[in-house]
C-alpha cells in the first residue's frame, strides 16, 4: 500500500468490484490530476485522476485525511468528472 494511505474494506471490495488497479490507485494518489480539500459534507479530499488506459475516464479516490493513516473511502470512475 501507498505510504500514508490505507483502504477500507469498502474500499477493498470496489477495486475488486470494478476492477481497478493499485497502480492506478497508487499513480492516482502520487500524482493526481485535481485535489478538492473537505469536497464533501464528511469533510473528505477527492484525488482525480484521468486513467488513459481505461478510455480516459477519471478515477476519483475519497480519502478521508483527517485521521492517520489517511483513510482510502471508496473509489471509482466518475462519469460527471470533466
Amino acid at each position: 500500500m501507498i505510504d500514508g494511505f490505507i483502504l477500507t474494506k469498502h474500499a477493498q471490495l470496489q477495486m475488486e468490484q470494478r476492477e481497478i488497479s493499485m497502480i492506478w490507485l497508487d499513480k492516482t494518489l502520487q500524482n493526481p490530476d485535481q485535489v478538492l480539500y473537505l469536497a464533501d459534507a464528511h469533510g473528505n479530499t477527492h484525488y482525480l485522476k484521468k486513467i488513459a488506459e481505461f478510455g480516459d475516464r477519471t478515477l476519483r479516490i475519497v480519502v478521508n485525511s483527517q485521521v492517520i493513516p489517511q483513510r482510502i473511502v471508496t473509489l471509482f470512475f466518475d462519469r460527471r468528472a470533466k
